[in-house]
């Protein structure tokens, strides 16, 4: 367990792509994607909680937090933070900081999203470990993940010169936001990139502090909601909408003040079906998630999500069939980031009642 550790959970967005299996109401963090019997943000959960005990905190939606408190059943009610509204994450992040900022003066924070896998509970210790030790020094600190091949799924981190007195650490030249495959088969070529994962750890006053260089008013209201929670529903409508990358990260790594920790462990976001079928792949052709005797597929490869009606496919190559009880998705691996527009076209026509 770290001293003063807390792990800030932002769990919101409702995995569009996973689409019909992650939806607004039950989004794919509330989902056992992997079949381990767990969801993400359990597995989340129990992947923190050596690092932090129970100085956890899931910052969600409030349509959503009576499910999460549900599946992590021992986190106190006031570790989870309900959002009014969804703000993307720079409010989400902030908001945790505020309150940590009051609560614990030695605070450095970590925050890991709900719906990430990450199996190697001891190389990413050793990596928090490391970019908690950097942060104590007012650095902010990304996890920089090891690319497996030249994804345009991702953006990516730039290393720069080591950083003095922290082996394993260094500093960031700069954020590159999603590159096309060509661009990010040159990075790989190249070396010193890395994916960003949007892990980041930090002193909450220092976090803070760099979003009031940029965004004075933001860091103030969410200092203010601190001091007076009561006001969080009047305050909440008023703050940007804006990513952390985008509000602190970037400026902060053109100033030079952000660092990063390279992490050699597996990790895998699930943005979509072909994501997940890699992330399941086994030894036989067809991947299944669900009841595997309810699926027959003959000269056929791909991944099969059922919740028990039996399916079956043939001759088909690189398939992906996702069958619940209200919607049938068939697409291919090669389209899989494709699926959220069937979403777009749901709500345009107006069946809510589908997304």
């Amino acid at each position: 367990m770290i001293d003063n550790f807390w792990a800030v959970v932002p769990a919101g967005g409702a995995g569009t792509r996973l689409w019909p299996v992650s939806r607004a109401g039950a989004p794919k963090f509330l989902r056992d994607l992997r079949g381990s019997g767990r969801t993400l943000i359990q597995e989340t959960h129990d992947r923190l909680t050596p690092l932090a005990g129970d100085r956890l905190m899931v910052v969600t939606g409030t349509a959503h937090a009576a499910a999460v408190a549900d599946q992590l059943p021992g986190l106190p009610a006031d570790a989870i933070i309900a959002e009014p509204s969804a703000r993307d994450s720079m409010a989400a992040i902030g908001l945790a900081a505020a309150l940590l900022e009051r609560r614990d003066p030695d605070a450095v924070m970590g925050s890991f999203a709900a719906d990430h896998v990450i199996t190697d509970q001891q190389g990413f210790a050793e990596a928090v470990g490391t970019a908690v030790a950097v942060a104590r020094e007012g650095w902010l600190v990304t996890l920089g993940i090891e690319p497996t091949f030249p994804s345009s799924a991702f953006g990516y981190i730039r290393s720069g010169a080591d950083l003095d007195g922290h082996p394993g650490a260094q500093r960031v030249a700069a954020f590159v936001e999603k590159p096309s495959v060509e661009v990010a088969t040159g990075y790989l070529a190249e070396g010193g990139y890395r994916w960003n994962a949007g892990m980041f750890v930090v002193r909450p006053t220092v976090l803070l502090d760099l979003l009031a260089e940029w965004h004075p008013r933001f860091a103030a209201s969410l200092r203010a909601i601190a001091a007076e929670p009561d006001t969080l529903a009047t305050v909440w409508p008023s703050l940007p909408k804006i990513a952390l990358d985008h509000a602190v990260a970037e400026p902060a790594a053109d100033a030079g003040r952000v660092a990063t920790v390279p992490a050699s462990f597996a990790w895998d976001d699930i943005g979509d079906f072909d994501s997940l079928a890699t992330l399941l792949a086994g030894d036989e052709p067809m991947t299944v998630l669900g009841d595997a005797a309810a699926v027959h597929a003959v000269d056929a490869t791909g991944l099969v999500v059922t919740a028990g009606r039996t399916v079956a496919v043939v001759g088909l190559e690189d398939v992906v069939v996702v069958d619940t009880p209200d919607a049938l998705l068939v697409t291919s691996r090669a389209r899989a980031q494709e699926v959220k527009a069937v979403v777009a076209a749901l709500k345009e026509s107006g069946r809510t009642d589908l997304v």
